[in-house]
């Protein structure tokens, strides 16, 4: 700082009065720690949860499963009662929570609670076979949790167990006596699950009810829905409907990016639908006969790549002049 002062005294761009008032500035101004804050808490947390594992793996047998389980419980509860405690009034608008710590308690508590569950189907065979069952209530608590709280973090973590708990629903043989996963109901049910968080987006943004809670509907709803899509694409008949339902589901992605000015949508709708019509058209034509049909396919393909990469600002309708 001083050496380029110095320059600028030096050609005159600036006084020397300016010049000290730009130091004093820079002396008194305040310094934020809010990165450094949250890094030493994530190191603490981290800290925290290896320390309690490696003294719980040394002293099991001395402590008792009874005992971890208490202690487990109870510090989870004691987390969901901070967070209770510096809530903030419920709304449908977004939500600045008072305590950066309450939101990290919040996010223990949850984790805590997936630990607790798992301790006790691992222990006492808790839940028996209704694998289901260990996933559904999670998703029900932590959907309540993350709407009462305005925590889309916890969010994230319903829609994961949702997920979870479909599969368990739709598949529990498959998933836990073979190998063989890929199966038509699960795919389908992947595929409905995802249109379906899509659609709750689209309906949290349309009724402005936590409308900041569609942007992680939508990612893991198209996520969903085009990975599920392309298994069916590849693993199974009537390819070219699934072809067709892959490219409608781009296209409808990539119209609502341009209508929210959301880059990850646009890039999910054209990569994807780039793999699944790439997929279908090389699955449908003989390599080495029509190769230089191949050799011309990828040069457009790359010169699109580059078309997108320098024109990405005008496909969404934002404006070069507008800074994003």
């Amino acid at each position: 700082m001083h050496t380029l002062l110095d320059r600028l005294l030096e050609k005159n761009i600036i006084s020397s009065e300016k010049a000290s008032q730009i130091i004093a500035y820079e002396n008194q101004k305040p310094v934020s720690i809010f990165w450094e804050l949250r890094s030493l808490l994530y190191l603490g947390i981290s800290c925290l949860g290896g320390g309690l594992g490696i003294l719980i793996y040394q002293n099991i047998d001395s402590i008792g499963h009874s005992v971890l389980i208490g202690f487990i419980a109870i510090f989870c509860l004691v987390c969901f009662w901070y967070s209770y405690k510096h809530r903030t009034p419920f709304t449908w608008e977004e939500v600045k929570s008072a305590s950066f710590l309450s939101e990290y308690s919040l996010l223990g508590a949850c984790v805590l609670f997936l630990v607790l569950e798992g301790y006790l189907q691992y222990q006492y065979n808790f839940f028996g076979e209704r694998y289901g069952l260990a996933t559904f209530i999670p998703a029900v608590l932590f959907f309540g949790v993350s709407y009462f709280f305005d925590h889309r973090g916890i969010l994230s973590m319903a829609i994961t167990a949702a997920g979870s708990w479909l599969g368990l629903s739709i598949a529990p043989i498959s998933l836990f006596k073979t190998f063989d996963i890929i199966t038509n109901d699960l795919v389908y049910t992947g595929i409905a699950f995802g249109v379906l968080l899509v659609l709750i987006g689209w309906l949290s943004e349309w009724k402005d009810k936590k409308k900041h809670f569609a942007f992680t509907y939508y990612f893991f709803g198209a996520n969903v829905a085009f990975i599920s899509t392309l298994t069916a694409l590849f693993s199974f008949d009537w390819k070219f409907i699934h072809l067709l339902l892959l490219l409608a589901m781009s296209a409808v992605a990539i119209f609502h990016a341009r209508q929210t000015k959301s880059y990850l949508l646009l890039l999910m709708g054209i990569i994807y639908g780039y793999i699944g019509f790439t997929y279908y058209v090389f699955s449908n034509f003989n390599f080495d006969q029509y190769l230089f049909f191949s050799f011309f396919y990828f040069m457009i393909s790359c010169g699109a790549v580059v078309y997108f990469l320098f024109n990405v600002k005008s496909i969404l309708g934002i404006s070069k002049s507008k800074n994003v």
